[in-house]
């Protein structure tokens, strides 16, 4: 998840339904015709993936997922991973555009650090195709989970369990698209639910976030001994919460509503009396594979959509347990909803 990015999941990702937006564009623009033509022609299919981040749980779980799908289709997928220098990044990716490959992803990143790349690849015939990333340039393919829907079913089962009546801390931090949409929505539901009282705002992005966050939240429970929910829609937020719960012994009167899924939020979301009790997400790993079909696509001249977006669902800790899952590979089998091959299919 990059500042101003369409994130995670970050920071972080659903159903059988699915909605692919917009116009279909081959191969992502007209721009894109001769480096289309000539991966059509039977070369081998090359992408370079440009990463804002490659650690945490979701993006691990994201770029197995683009990998294996990669594998699939023979492609040779060439990733390079900032670890969160926007700087690198954006040298990255000039570095990609010199290489000149078949198509070009751009997981998250600044407009400011992305978008002259970007630009420069699609105006030498690469197509672009950006994951959770602030492009502007309307030539690139965009593909993005449904923040607001990921929020708004996380809030729901809040809402149920609450009655519409809690003392709520909050997990959020501004400028990460992704967060910053969640949180649009966690300001309505506020809105049209006065018995809602957020007590506290907490949330640090970093290398260490679950851990920061444990700590801020651990002070903020401490301060605010009636809150009973906590919202965190971001998975390492969650898990820095769940932390904190567990450190105080409050599982029994605190419940905790995050986003995001991944084999280790799994693993705390099943445990013992978790707190964490729902969240909403589609599957990283799902993800990551849509998006190198629709780089496929585009660099082979098929039809792709100009936006393609991937809705979430709500997951229960309850269901995961009675379920017996404990692996993302699991979680597709209870939920074969959350595996869409069938958005942006490669014929």
């Amino acid at each position: 998840m990059t500042r101003r990015s369409h994130l995670p999941a970050l920071l972080a990702t659903g159903v059988a339904g699915l909605l692919a937006l917009t116009a279909c564009s081959s191969g992502a623009a007209a721009d894109g015709a001769s480096t289309a033509s000539s991966a059509a022609d039977g070369d081998s299919v090359s992408i370079s993936l440009v990463r804002q981040l490659g650690s945490g749980d979701y993006f691990e779980q994201w770029l197995a997922g683009a990998q294996a799908q990669a594998d699939e289709l023979g492609v040779d997928l060439q990733v390079s991973n900032a670890d969160g220098d926007d700087n690198q990044q954006s040298l990255d990716l000039e570095s990609a555009v010199n290489q000149a490959p078949d198509a070009i992803i751009v997981d998250h990143g600044f407009a400011d650090t992305i978008g002259d790349g970007v630009t420069a690849a699609l105006d030498a015939g690469i197509p672009v195709v950006a994951f959770d990333a602030e492009v502007e340039d309307e030539r690139a393919v965009t593909v993005s989970q449904s923040d607001h829907e990921l929020a708004q079913a996380s809030l729901d089962q809040l809402l149920e369990d609450t009655g519409g009546t809690a003392q709520v801390l909050y997990a959020y931090v501004a400028g990460y698209a992704p967060l910053d949409r969640r949180n649009e929505t966690w300001e309505d539901v506020k809105a049209a639910n006065p018995g809602l009282e957020q007590v506290a705002q907490i949330g640090v992005v970093s290398d260490s976030t679950a851990s920061a966050v444990a700590d801020q939240a651990k002070a903020a429970l401490q301060a605010n001994p009636g809150v009973t929910a906590i919202f965190a829609p971001y998975d390492e937020f969650a898990k820095g919460a769940t932390l904190a719960v567990q450190e105080l012994g409050l599982e029994g009167t605190v419940k905790i509503y995050g986003a995001d899924i991944s084999t280790a939020d799994i693993e705390v979301l099943t445990a013992e009396n978790s707190p964490w009790v729902a969240t909403a997400a589609t599957d990283p790993a799902n993800v990551g594979a849509v998006t190198v079909r629709a780089a496929y696509l585009a660099a082979t001249g098929g039809d792709v959509p100009a936006s393609i977006e991937v809705t979430p669902t709500l997951i229960l800790a309850d269901e995961l347990r009675d379920a017996g899952v404990t692996t993302i590979a699991d979680l597709a089998a209870v939920f074969p909803g959350l595996t869409t091959d069938d958005l942006v299919p490669v014929p």
